[in-house]
């Protein structure tokens, strides 16, 4: 294939064995990861757990993830377009809410012939937020649940922190092609069934980035039609400097959330500051593959 799934559009040529261009990934799924997970917010964790499928690869360079072993640095499987059908059904039938799928763009094809059989709990495309809206179209009515983050308004910031000075156009652009396939959130039973959950995670020093976006949020979307997570756990990961040195502090996440309520953002979930975990970031051991 000559790939142009995601905003990159790098033409790279990707085969079923071999992937160039920039994620670096052949044409079938390659996964490191395939569990239920509690650490989703409430909505998709659930009691029982979201059925995570950790996909690798990236298509976005952030120089703070905390899944760098998969995104970018080549941990994962390759598995068949039938085996990962097989995952998403075995997960269901573990007692999974929803098969989550992080950080799939770059198998969007594959994963959308994975989904051609219907699965008995939502699908959840979980991502950073930079995606093309032709390749969202291509999954309407196969993904029910989308949980994009929304990491930046500032294109300076964007390009420094994530390789991605486009990115809030496109992930603006993105979102709304979202909402607009699911329409307002549904919610049975403290689960999200059908809609948009919107993430933001307040980074040390960008308080005025994280009062853009909710700015975006609250002048875009109605009252109830998206759902808004703001998150304090960001950690700092080895070798980071300047502002990425250090966590978030109280007086940072105090004010964020203070913002939040004055602009009317009332939907959604927050963090104590603090709040990571080492269980946020699991093992990518091949489980479940």
């Amino acid at each position: 294939m000559i790939c142009d799934l995601c905003p990159r559009r790098c033409g790279a040529v990707r085969t079923e064995e071999a992937g160039h261009g920039f994620c670096r990934q052949p044409s079938l799924p390659v996964i490191a990861r395939a569990a239920l997970h509690h650490w989703e917010e409430p909505c998709i964790s659930g009691s029982g757990g979201s059925g995570a499928v950790f996909f690798s690869g990236c298509v976005l360079r952030c120089v703070y993830c905390q899944n760098a072993p998969i995104s970018r640095g080549g941990v994962g499987k390759t598995v068949t377009v039938e085996r990962l059908g097989e995952i998403f059904r075995e997960l269901a039938a573990q007692g999974a809410h929803n098969i989550n799928l992080v950080s799939p763009t770059p198998f969007a094809r594959a994963v959308r012939e994975a989904l051609e059989a219907p699965l008995p709990v939502p699908v959840v495309w979980n991502t950073g937020g930079y995606e093309r809206v032709e390749t969202l179209r291509t999954l309407e009515g196969k993904v029910q649940v989308w949980l994009p983050d929304l990491k930046y308004t500032d294109s300076a910031l964007a390009k420094r922190y994530s390789g991605a000075e486009d990115y809030f156009p496109v992930a603006r652009a993105a979102v709304e092609e979202m909402v607009r396939q699911t329409g307002a959130c549904v919610l049975e039973d403290g689960l999200l069934k059908r809609g948009v959950l919107i993430r933001h995670l307040l980074l040390p020093g960008a308080l005025e980035n994280a009062k853009a976006v909710m700015d975006y949020v609250a002048r875009t979307f109605r009252p109830r039609e998206v759902l808004f997570s703001l998150m304090a756990q960001y950690t700092p990961q080895p070798g980071a400097r300047g502002l990425l040195a250090r966590t978030v502090t109280g007086a940072e996440y105090r004010a964020a959330l203070a913002y939040m309520e004055n602009v009317g953002i009332t939907e959604g979930y927050t963090q104590d500051v603090g709040a990571a975990r080492r269980e946020f970031t699991p093992a990518f051991d091949l489980t479940g593959v």
